[in-house]
């Protein structure tokens, strides 16, 4: 029959009359069309579906003289044409569709339509009501299997983990094979969304439901867990499959390996090393990565060049994340040389040059007080088109103010708001405290008094700071106002905040109050340090009190403490003064022993004590 003879004869058939034509003639007529014509005589003539119910919409996905690809065209133009037609295709029409596919193994528009059934909240329905349908159909076990099976990925891929779950258990009360790749999905979308315990806990569902277990889901959930925080867990886990026959593979160490770096755990990175050492596991561009920022946090350097060495002599390509955490390193171990020769060795080899590596270089100029190559840097950085960071801004700020240029500081703070970026409490901070250092300490507190203003809560370097030119002014009411009101307002004091203040008060000479902020300090798990210790033997020393410094510094060399030339300055001073020129010359050579260097005054100070000696 053709197009136009359907369209005849359904326009002489008595719409409000169902009973005057079959359901199984109109949906063999609709079928017809779709095989010889395809979709197009339906976007035509519309009143060819006048008579379409979902009875009829089933009748015809389920004619096996129609193939599947048009079943699914029918299918789509009816879901895609809300107001050309009230019917639209029900739960029962998705099942009937998805079977169609199965036969002709279309798995991907398999999965489509199970996404149409989980993201319609008319069609949505319990896993036991699905089964229900497909099972009238006299389906056979392997495509229950596979119909179960895309559902529980659907599900995950929604993010709906309970409906997924309420698959997995039916699947494994019915004896139904379940795919590991399905559950590794699942894995992934929990770790995804944080949900590291219901992710632990479905794993342990997976070995228990005799899921066949590989590598590459133990692998999720170590990674999962060492991003908890829960290293030792995930080292047991790896323990656990390693009994059951399960080979850890390179990324499984690699992330262990990244956790117990992370915690700063020397025996946990060993031992990783020593098992990838034993199962003969080669180091691949991350191991190297983690490794040489390992060594580097333990002042390493040595050693970060070993693995930089070794990694190219193996033939390991080195990435930009390699050369990053390398020139990092030597940036802040203020080898420069080393850091240019990398950089320039980068840039030769077509690398890609990232905002991460010129921070570093920028960083590190900066430190030395090379103003002038960080500009340059800044210039490069800008003609290879990258964006300049608050972090990068702040870092040229900080290195001037150090220079003591507050004006080129400003600058930068200026330039820095114009690009959009606000000035949060570490660019205040910077400002002030390059301010105190040119002894500017009203503009410094103005500045920091601008900030709360703005509505900026003062952190526990800005209050530091505060009180640290309270000290200087000699202002200690306003200093100890100042920390009892960070108390109040929940910033705690860090052992930069006791020292400030231990200072401040031994320079006043309330020795007393200087002890007593020693003691609290200790409370609050803060170990004194060779600046609290040198504040208190400068109070002592400046009252007359020498053997009460002496005492001081013995018990500061005792715990460990190496004495800094202030320390020695103070005591050899005092002991000159008062004629204890044995003593006074010992701690001299003990200090160029240390490889300190003494000023003039020092030199002058101890002359002057052989003349008090023998007078």
């Amino acid at each position: 029959m053709t197009t136009q003879t359907l369209v005849q004869y359904f326009a002489k058939t008595p719409v409000r009359n169902p009973t005057s034509i079959s359901y199984k003639d109109i949906s063999t007529q609709i079928a017809k069309t779709l095989f010889n014509s395809g979709i197009e005589p339906f976007k035509t003539t519309p009143s060819l579906l006048s008579n379409l119910n979902s009875h009829i919409t089933h009748l015809v996905l389920s004619d096996t003289n129609l193939p599947p690809h048009a079943c699914l065209h029918f299918f789509n133009f009816l879901r895609q044409n809300p107001s050309l037609y009230s019917h639209r295709p029900d739960l029962q029409a998705h099942v009937t569709l998805i079977c169609r596919l199965y036969e002709a193994q279309k798995f991907a528009e398999m999965k489509k339509v199970f996404n149409y059934i989980v993201t319609d909240a008319n069609l949505r329905c319990s896993i036991v009501n699905l089964i229900s349908l497909i099972e009238s159909g006299n389906q056979q076990p392997k495509f229950v299997e596979k119909f179960c099976d895309l559902l529980f990925r659907v599900y995950s891929d929604n993010r709906l983990f309970e409906d997924a779950l309420g698959v997995f258990d039916y699947m494994e009360r019915s004896g139904l094979k379940i795919d590991e790749r399905s559950c590794i999905a699942f894995l992934l979308a929990l770790k995804r969304c944080d949900h590291i315990e219901m992710c632990f806990k479905f794993f342990r569902k997976m070995v228990d439901a005799n899921v066949e277990i590989t590598v590459y889901s133990i692998s999720i959930m170590i990674d999962g867990l060492c991003k908890r925080g829960d290293v030792e867990m995930a080292r047991d886990l790896m323990d656990e499959m390693v009994v059951k026959g399960i080979k850890p593979n390179l990324y499984t160490y690699n992330t262990l390996l990244n956790g117990f770096v992370k915690r700063k755990d020397a025996v946990g990175v060993n031992e990783m090393l020593s098992l990838m050492q034993r199962d003969q596991v080669a180091y691949n561009v991350v191991t190297y990565t983690l490794l040489t920022d390992w060594y580097g946090n333990s002042g390493k350097m040595v050693e970060v060049e070993k693995m930089f060495d070794e990694m190219r002599e193996r033939g390991v390509e080195a990435d930009v994340h390699v050369y990053t955490t390398v020139i990092s390193w030597n940036c802040k171990s203020g080898n420069m040389r080393r850091a240019f020769t990398l950089f320039d060795d980068l840039t030769e080899r077509g690398i890609v040059l990232n905002s991460h590596i010129y921070g570093a270089m920028i960083d590190g100029v900066c430190k030395v007080g090379q103003l002038e190559a960080a500009e340059m840097l800044l210039k490069d950085m800008q003609r290879q088109g990258l964006d300049v960071n608050e972090v990068i801004f702040n870092t040229l700020m900080n290195g001037y103010c150090k220079k003591g240029m507050i004006d080129e500081a400003l600058k930068v703070m200026a330039i820095m708001e114009k690009k959009g970026f606000e000035a949060g409490p570490f660019a205040y901070n910077t400002i002030a405290s390059g301010l105190c250092k040119v002894k500017r300490y009203n503009e410094a507190k103005k500045w920091l008094f601008t900030m709360m203003e703005r509505g900026l809560a003062l952190n526990t370097v800005n209050f530091s700071t505060l009180i640290d030119i309270c000290c200087k002014e000699g202002n200690l009411e306003e200093a100890k106002w100042l920390f009892e009101d960070m108390k109040m307002k929940g910033v705690k004091p860090n052992s930069f905040t006791y020292n400030t203040l231990i200072h401040g008060y031994s320079k006043k000479g309330n020795i007393k109050q200087a002890y007593r902020l020693k003691c609290k300090m200790e409370e609050m798990g803060m170990t004194p340090d060779v600046y609290t210790y040198t504040s208190l033997i400068h109070g002592e020393r400046v009252f007359g009190k020498l053997d009460e410094a002496m005492i001081l510094f013995n018990e500061m060399i005792e715990k460990g403490f190496i004495p800094n030339a202030v320390t020695y300055t103070t005591l050899i001073t005092g002991l000159s003064k008062e004629g204890r020129s044995d003593e006074a010359f010992r701690l001299y050579d003990e200090m160029i022993a240390s490889g300190l260097t003494p000023d003039d005054k020092l030199c002058s100070s101890l002359v002057g004590s052989l003349h008090t000696a023998k007078s």
